[in-house]
């Protein structure tokens, strides 16, 4: 198994952003020389929770401030952005990162967002902008042929190259013919980790769903591979969790549950979910009522919080329980108090790692 991070990130509303961009790289360069193979950055306009709107301009710093890791969009939602614009950003990024890059990709998820853009998520059309839009940037990285390119969505004209003076539209990734894409998948049989089976691309998983949701993620990253006579490889899968190590199991649940891990779920992520009518996709049980999602039964039943001992047969067992994946994504939390959450991440890389 290798070890990731996936900073959404998480900051309470009225968070000065100055500050929690500086200590969200301070987390990256500590994860980076302790030896964590990767990092994805999310993004979100409307999430003041999350509130990173522009994670490649923050992972140009980072690529600076950082050695080995590879860093990623998580991701590039691509209802929010022109392809053209987005083809030149995420090509520039590459050559910048000269093969420290994923490129993720999705169709977006939060309900801000999609007000923001002009999108219904109950059409489905935001869906069917992602494909087209990824089509797009993908030709004009490999072949931007001269034209005009027109949808509903946007409008702009490549230009014939004029070779006595250089002018063409030119830039490209420096990983040919484009750098890894991930794709995320949040509910069952996920439309878009069907598309990752399609392409080949590395699927992700949420944090919040249970091994029953995960089983299926897998089913629809299998579905899509088939349809194009892939072979799916459980080793590019990225499953995310929530994870705090301490020296004893009771000690790192009570610390969980008194800490930013579990602020972070009672004033965000549950509200949330309960808001978008998706508090069902953490349940491991799905008839069990809505009441009994407590931040206990998930620090028991989703989140990963114990000793090394613990934790290490807690990944084990979600290991067989959803057949095998190859990279646990550790959710970003505020490292407060930091002692404890530098002593979890070291614990977990040099404990349980080597365990699994």
């Amino acid at each position: 198994m290798h070890l990731g991070y996936f900073a959404m990130p998480l900051h309470p509303p009225g968070s000065d952003p100055a500050l929690t961009m500086d200590t969200d790289l301070e987390q990256l360069v500590f994860l980076d020389d302790l030896g964590f193979e990767e990092a994805w950055i999310g993004e979100h306009f409307t999430a003041r929770w999350e509130n990173i709107p522009c994670p490649d301009l923050f992972i140009a710093k980072a690529l600076g401030m950082t050695r080995r890791m590879k860093l990623g969009t998580g991701v590039s939602c691509l209802p929010n952005h022109n392809p053209l614009m987005l083809a030149q950003r995420i090509a520039v990024l590459d050559q910048l990162a000269q093969g420290r890059f994923y490129w993720g990709v999705g169709s977006g998820g939060f309900p801000g967002d999609f007000e923001l853009f002009g999108f219904d998520p109950q059409t489905g059309e935001h869906r069917e902008m992602t494909r087209a839009s990824l089509e797009t940037i993908i030709n004009l990285w490999n072949d931007p042929k001269p034209g005009l390119y027109e949808t509903k969505y946007w409008r702009f004209r490549v230009p014939e190259p004029q070779d006595d003076i250089g002018l063409a539209l030119h830039m490209r990734p420096y990983q040919r013919p484009h750098p890894p894409i991930g794709v995320a998948g949040v509910s069952a049989k996920s439309d878009t980790l069907v598309l990752a089976g399609e392409r080949g691309y590395l699927p992700m998983s949420i944090n919040f769903v249970p091994s029953r949701i995960l089983r299926t993620h897998w089913e629809g990253v299998e579905e899509g591979a088939r349809r194009t006579g892939r072979a799916a490889d459980r080793a590019a899968w990225r499953v995310s969790r929530d994870v705090y190590v301490a020296e004893t199991t009771a000690q790192a649940r009570r610390e969980a549950l008194a800490g930013t891990l579990a602020r972070d779920w009672t004033g965000y992520f549950l509200p949330l979910l309960k808001k978008v009518n998706l508090l069902s996709l953490t349940k491991v049980d799905p008839d069990m009522p809505d009441s009994e999602v407590t931040v206990e039964y998930l620090a028991d039943q989703v989140w990963i919080v114990g000793d090394p001992d613990e934790v290490t047969r807690k990944l084990q067992r979600l290991q067989r329980d959803v057949g095998g994946f190859g990279t646990l994504l550790v959710i970003a939390h505020e490292w407060e108090p930091r002692a404890a959450w530098t002593r979890s991440m070291t614990l977990l890389q040099e404990e349980v790692l080597p365990r699994l």
